[in-house]
């Protein structure tokens, strides 16, 4: 089955689909797979209105191949801040409201004050880190985390931004994720973390970096990466011939 993201026009396709899947599943599955947090998709097939939930795919007699549109929700601002992530426009991401001394105002938070700004700034942020994690804008993710967007932040399904950056395959974004204070611990909803992603995933540059960063940070070892890899890569060869000269 594809699904098409109908702001951008990009199209994705969902292989692990079944007819007695509900829509929640599925959109669950395309919080990781698209990168838009489950809370902001609209769904919907053919001439059809919004699916619910808790509805099957059969019971919307959706058939193989066939195309779902995603949308998203068109309230708060929303839409421009998905548009402006998934292109990793620094200029326009700037002016929506991710920032607590941001001037921007919908209708929705014109009257926000105190914990409430915040939290509502927070959470824009945050959307705009996960999408720009999936989409591999590393330049934006960076802008993001000096401006206080928050790397431990989740999903409703409970994923972080290194869970997208990870499945996705983008090394630059996982460093940056992870140089700020990610974990690549964290359990989502199904109970996977980052790295558990990567290797369903075969993403093997993922895993194999996310576990080079943490022995770095673990080791006291400063440094690139690959410095850390041969600095490993010498410590596993010292002690297989330790193994070998045994008595």
């Amino acid at each position: 089955m594809r699904v098409r993201l109908e702001e951008t026009g990009e199209m994705f396709r969902v292989t692990n689909c079944r007819s007695d899947m509900t829509v929640r599943e599925l959109k669950e599955e395309l919080d990781l797979m698209v990168g838009i947090p489950f809370n902001l998709q609209r769904l919907q097939y053919l001439d059809q209105g919004i699916l619910m939930d808790d509805a099957t795919l059969k019971f919307h007699d959706v058939v193989p191949g066939g195309i779902i549109s995603l949308c998203i929700w068109h309230y708060d601002g929303w839409t421009e801040l998905v548009l402006a992530s998934v292109e990793g426009d620094l200029s326009k991401l700037s002016s929506l409201g991710i920032t607590e001394d941001s001037f921007y105002r919908t209708a929705n938070s014109e009257h926000f004050k105190g914990k409430k700004w915040q939290n509502w700034a927070s959470q824009r942020a945050f959307v705009a880190l996960y999408i720009t994690s999936h989409r591999g804008h590393s330049d934006a993710v960076q802008y993001l985390l000096e401006h206080g967007a928050n790397c431990l932040s989740k999903s409703p399904v409970g994923r972080t931004a290194l869970h997208v950056a990870a499945a996705m395959g983008h090394l630059d974004c996982i460093s940056l994720l992870l140089d700020s204070g990610a974990s690549i611990n964290d359990k989502d909803a199904k109970g996977e973390t980052p790295i558990s992603i990567a290797r369903r995933l075969n993403r093997k540059q993922s895993e194999r970096r996310m576990f080079l960063i943490q022995w770095m940070a673990k080791s006291g070892i400063k440094g690139s990466v690959d410095r850390a890899a041969k600095v490993l890569q010498r410590a596993k060869a010292a002690s297989g011939s330790k193994k070998k000269v045994k008595p």
